[in-house]
């Protein structure tokens, strides 16, 4: 497993770097064709191609997802190189998410050299553009979602190594503002200061955060404005909102619709989207921890459940009604940063659990 870690980790594969996540690519073609799956390329003209591996056939079966980009820039090899540690290994991407990729391939590795392959089908989809919002992928993840029975999601554990049954669903918008220029000095009675209306609006959509419904709002950027001797005609936020349920996204979004300037002539424009969905913890979530618990059991682990505000390929699975898994990576810490590292010991914990949810669910 630690081979081919690192090899997966040596080829830097930053999203929109689309002749390194092809690389990446192939290099798991290769391990997912030596393993004897059917491998199936989904080629993508702006992002790295999407890769499919199967074990077996017929309809129902597991699905695991998996994504080769990482939020790395190329060049950051150089500065952070693969390290193994005593008791942890470093490098771009290592915990989110290629130890998984990993973990996956030997789990099936393992189980077919014990001959405890399922019945049933296996597959592995590794896309390409997680980290930016999945926008070309996430069609072929609801389609292959829709022809499994469950989903494992493979994205990193709680930093405890809790499996992750509920995740807040994210929306990104832009909020524009337009007045109208002035001297600041000699006229600007005659000036609709843009900047001064944005501040009115972003007091109006942060009372509309409610974090005991695990409701947040957050202005991430703010621009506006020229010069200091100049009333702003135009001001632009970027704003960041993450919800619990339905139930909170359809709230909010009629908050958003519902923002207005206070001077009658300056205009708002609201654009953007809801990037996931929420991923609630259902009945449904409970009782896939329950039987994943139950399996765990067998191999002397205790798991434990947890949720986060960060969205995964999961959201997009949860409102299908299809049982799902989280958090099933490895365990480690540093995600996203150029200290990013996996605990040993989760590498080897992990794997053996994801081989034996593939073979022993269905049982």
């Amino acid at each position: 497993m630690i081979g081919l870690l690192r090899g997966l980790v040596e080829i830097e594969s930053p999203t929109l770097d689309k002749p390194g996540v092809d690389r990446a690519g192939r290099w798991l073609a290769e391990h997912l064709t030596e393993l004897g799956a059917d491998v199936r390329n989904f080629p993508q003209a702006d992002v790295g191609d999407h890769w499919l591996g199967t074990w077996g056939d017929g309809p129902g079966g597991i699905l695991m997802l998996a994504h080769l980009d990482t939020v790395h820039p190329l060049g950051t090899l150089q500065r952070f190189p693969w390290k193994a540690g005593e008791d942890r290994f470093y490098g771009p991407g290592i915990l989110d998410m290629k130890a998984s990729i990993a973990m996956a391939l030997i789990a099936v590795k393992a189980l077919a050299a014990a001959r405890r392959l399922p019945p049933h089908r296996l597959s592995l989809l590794a896309t390409s553009d997680e980290e930016t919002g999945s926008h070309t992928s996430v069609d072929l993840i609801r389609d292959q979602a829709r022809q499994h029975e469950l989903v494992l999601c493979l994205e990193p554990a709680l930093p405890d190594g809790a499996l992750k049954t509920w995740r807040k669903g994210t929306g990104m918008f832009k909020l524009e503002v337009r007045g109208r220029p002035a001297h600041a000095g000699a006229n600007p009675e005659d000036g609709i200061n843009a900047i001064h209306e944005m501040a009115g609006i972003i007091q109006q959509l942060i009372a509309a955060a409610d974090p005991e419904r695990g409701t947040t709002i957050g202005v991430g950027t703010i621009r506006g404005g020229t010069r200091t001797n100049v009333v702003p005609a135009a001001c632009r936020a970027l704003v960041d909102v993450r919800v619990l349920s339905g139930a909170e996204q359809r709230r909010v979004d009629a908050v958003l619709q519902a923002l207005a300037p206070l001077h009658p002539q300056a205009t708002l424009v609201v654009d953007g989207e809801w990037n996931r969905p929420p991923m609630p913890r259902t009945a449904r979530m409970a009782a896939s921890f329950a039987r994943a618990q139950q399996i765990g059991a067998a191999l002397g682990l205790t798991l434990s459940e947890g949720g986060t505000g960060g969205g995964s390929d999961a959201n997009f699975v949860a409102p299908l009604g299809i049982p799902l898994l989280d958090g099933l990576g490895a365990v480690g810490g540093g995600a996203h940063t150029e200290e990013e590292f996996v605990l040993r010991t989760s590498l080897v914990e992990r794997a053996g659990l994801l081989a034996a949810l593939l073979s022993e669910w269905a049982r």
